[in-house]
């Protein structure tokens, strides 16, 4: 596993711009080393925002949308098209803006899906089509890049501190049910699948998130976004007001 870098950026806006042709690069270099490209998507005020500066910008083009797959680390387990739903906002912002495969995008079951309101048959099914797009002998998918919010109290996806979902190792999605912060009922990765990724990036802006960056990366081992690794590479992307709190040996 990689050790985490920090990556600072003034404002809110400048890191979404700045993810977003970072995004670019990172999946246009996996298409040409491989052919195709993965990535998770997260929610969240910045990570929507991330996904908007991306339709904006006219580099988005350099990556063939049609041979990426996309996928996301946790969804809201209601129904399709609920304007709370992550998968609702991602097409907002960006992939109803772009030529892709519909069978390369993977949202997570909803209620109104094939297995009805069974959060952790939904959580089933979508382990299954991670494992039928692994490699050979692997249970998830090395995606590109895995972008993940980082909330006020450090959870990252709907890994939420003291709940049994950020303890799981074997499953690679679970069914989160009496998450703090509504709705309740949810689907997400696990660590296990994040840790699949070659890259991890994790995204947090304001100062309502600034002692959360500081916990995760001031060894706070504890909670979530302390927990989360790729691969190859970890970034922290932050602005300067979620930097707050940050040790001095981890302040850009």
């Amino acid at each position: 596993m990689s050790d985490a870098e920090v990556i600072l950026h003034a404002d809110a806006d400048l890191l979404a711009d700045a993810t977003a042709a970072r995004i670019v690069t990172r999946l246009t270099e996996a298409q040409a080393a491989r052919g195709s490209a993965s990535i998770v998507l997260t929610g969240g005020g910045i990570g929507t925002a991330v996904l908007a500066a991306l339709a904006r910008t006219p580099a988005r083009d350099a990556v063939d949308w049609r041979r990426v797959d996309v996928w996301w680390g946790d969804e809201r387990f209601l129904p399709t098209g609920d304007a709370e739903r992550n998968e609702t906002g991602a097409r907002a912002a960006l992939l109803d803006h772009i030529d892709l495969d519909p069978g390369r995008v993977h949202p997570m079951p909803a209620p109104d899906g094939p297995d009805g309101d069974d959060p952790a048959a939904g959580a089933l099914r979508y382990a299954a089509e991670l494992r039928a797009r692994a490699e050979a002998g692997g249970t998830v998918p090395s995606f590109d890049v895995c972008l993940l919010g980082v909330g006020p109290d450090a959870h990252v996806a709907s890994l939420f501190p003291g709940l049994p979902a950020m303890k799981e190792r074997e499953r690679t999605v679970v069914a989160v049910h009496d998450a703090p912060k509504p709705p309740p009922t949810r689907i997400s990765l696990t660590l296990p699948a994040i840790a699949a990724a070659r890259e991890v990036w994790a995204l947090a802006s304001g100062e309502s998130k600034a002692e959360a960056v500081g916990l995760a990366l001031g060894g706070a081992g504890e909670v979530p976004a302390a927990a989360v690794r790729g691969r190859e590479r970890t970034l922290f992307l932050v602005d300067r007001a979620a930097a707050r709190d940050l040790p001095g040996t981890a302040r850009p």
